[in-house]
């Protein structure tokens, strides 16, 4: 069962998604920024049921694995000729921007803002993986690019590439209101802070359950607040994430 979500011209950015649950997706990129964009066709999404590329009557994706082991591994011939059909789907333009194709793993490299920026200027094929994970020649043959959201264990592949398409498509023109906002987030390339976590952020009223705005965000100077908020953003870069800083440094 194909799924296509406002794909049928070209956009700034388009993924597809092989995965046992279509269903789960657009999910919350159907919603709020990400869905309005969605809509107005700044970006595109299609799933694949990758049960539809199983050609016995039962519809077989996974088998035991060679060496032994509790777990299943799905099979990588089903897996190839789901992944040549996603190829075939992209929108043709006349700046055919380059395919890559994402494989979600715990032992993939770590996802940082810097790969996210690549991403969304290319077409994504993201391979959602279950059980045990996929056949390695699948991944090989394919050049597939593993990565992981963090140093922990999910039940498959559909978490991860909801995230990876969140933080591509609110980096599109058009996507936030104000696009100058995005380069004081932590890990924002293009700025003093990157390679820094957030600094805080205070609103109304100016007294809340006995605690202040500080006074410097009050005061309207400009220069100043520019200080503090990268001055707090060191401190807490320093507290919570130093392999940032000793990164920096190197």
């Amino acid at each position: 069962m194909e799924k296509t979500i406002f794909m049928n011209s070209p956009t700034l950015f388009s993924a597809i998604i092989l995965t046992l649950f279509p269903e789960m997706f657009p999910g919350p990129l159907g919603q709020t920024l990400a869905g309005k964009a969605l809509e107005k066709g700044i970006w595109s999404l299609k799933t694949l049921q990758i049960r539809d590329f199983a050609t016995d009557k039962h519809k077989t994706v996974d088998a035991p694995s060679y060496g032994g082991g509790t777990g299943m591994v799905m099979k990588p011939e089903v897996l190839d000729v789901a992944i040549e059909h996603a190829k075939t789907l992209f929108p043709t333009t006349s700046h055919q921007p380059p395919t890559t194709i994402i494989y979600p793993s715990p032992r993939g490299i770590p996802i940082t803002q810097p790969l996210i920026e690549k991403l969304k200027n290319e077409q994504l094929i993201i391979l959602c993986g279950r059980f045990e994970g996929v056949d390695q020649r699948i991944i090989d043959h394919h050049n597939m690019l593993e990565v992981s959201l963090g140093d922990f264990i999910i039940s498959g592949g559909e978490i991860a590439a909801l995230a990876i398409m969140d933080a591509c498509v609110r980096l599109l023109p058009g996507v936030i209101g104000k696009e100058d906002a995005l380069s004081q987030e932590s890990f924002a390339s293009a700025s003093e802070f990157a390679r820094l976590l957030e600094y805080p952020h205070y609103t109304r009223p100016s007294f809340w359950n006995d605690r202040s705005v500080p006074e410097v965000l009050l005061s309207g100077n400009h220069a100043e607040i520019s200080a503090w908020r990268l001055e707090q953003a060191k401190l807490i870069t320093a507290a919570r994430r130093p392999d940032l800083i000793k990164k920096e440094k190197e």
